[in-house]
């Protein structure tokens, strides 16, 4: 058993939220630099030269990197043999939020979905948990912002529909996304499962490092497919 104080969890998350907004990741720059190399307008390659030069800029003097530094969605893994100690662990994960936010100079976006009114520190974050065997801890913080959350979309097909359905349908709902989930787009797609799971095996997915392909061979062929 491994006894974890929530304090620690708090300070981790703040860190976390801060370094989501300043940092961009690696595969991330290195999917952008490939864009310049490869993209033939010279329109196209002008927006990745201002990609990759507003990552160096967030990463060099702490800013955000965008201007919405988003709902704060927080992944937990829990592993069972791990003892929290100090308090409660949501609030704990709040209370990081808030401090990140605050502290890191983040814009508090968060509003009442009825009143609009600014809940004023970024909470609550959207926080899922998954209890896994092993005595660790993982967090991940994944600012989501508001531009292209608002393109999510959640379609209920027919079954006989069958993978020509679900393939139309994919299709229809990036062009129908058009520019608004400002470009480039990373799609994230869960298919299966309820309404509610697979909506967030479609954010899940958002967490693999760009480029990388699923390990069924069907479903990596599929994606293959949509990008050709």
């Amino acid at each position: 058993m491994k006894e974890i104080n929530v304090k620690d969890v708090t300070a981790a998350v703040k860190q976390a939220a801060m370094e989501a907004n300043y940092y961009l990741g690696e595969d991330m720059l290195q999917a952008f630099a490939r864009g310049l190399e490869e993209e033939e307008s010279p329109a196209g390659r002008e927006v990745f030269r201002l990609l990759l030069e507003n990552a160096r800029i967030a990463r060099e003097q702490l800013i955000p990197i965008c201007q919405d530094c988003g709902l704060a969605v927080v992944m937990v893994e829990l592993g069972q043999e791990v003892h929290l100690v100090g308090g409660d662990l949501n609030e704990a994960i709040q209370e990081g939020i808030r401090q990140g936010y605050e502290e890191g100079y983040l814009r508090k976006s968060l509003c009442h979905p009825l009143t609009r009114k600014n809940t004023g520190d970024n909470t609550p974050a959207v926080i899922y948990t998954t209890v896994v065997p092993g005595d660790a801890l993982k967090l991940m913080v994944v600012p989501k912002g508001g531009g292209s959350e608002n393109m999510s979309r959640v379609h209920m097909l027919r079954p006989a529909a069958g993978l020509a359905g679900i393939k139309e349908k994919i299709v229809e709902t990036i062009r129908e996304a058009g520019a608004n989930p400002c470009p480039p787009i990373v799609v994230g797609l869960g298919i299966g499962g309820t309404f509610e799971q697979a909506a967030l095996l479609a954010k899940k997915a958002l967490l693999r490092e760009v480029g990388t392909r699923n390990p069924d061979p069907e479903l990596a062929a599929l994606e293959e497919e949509f990008l050709t």
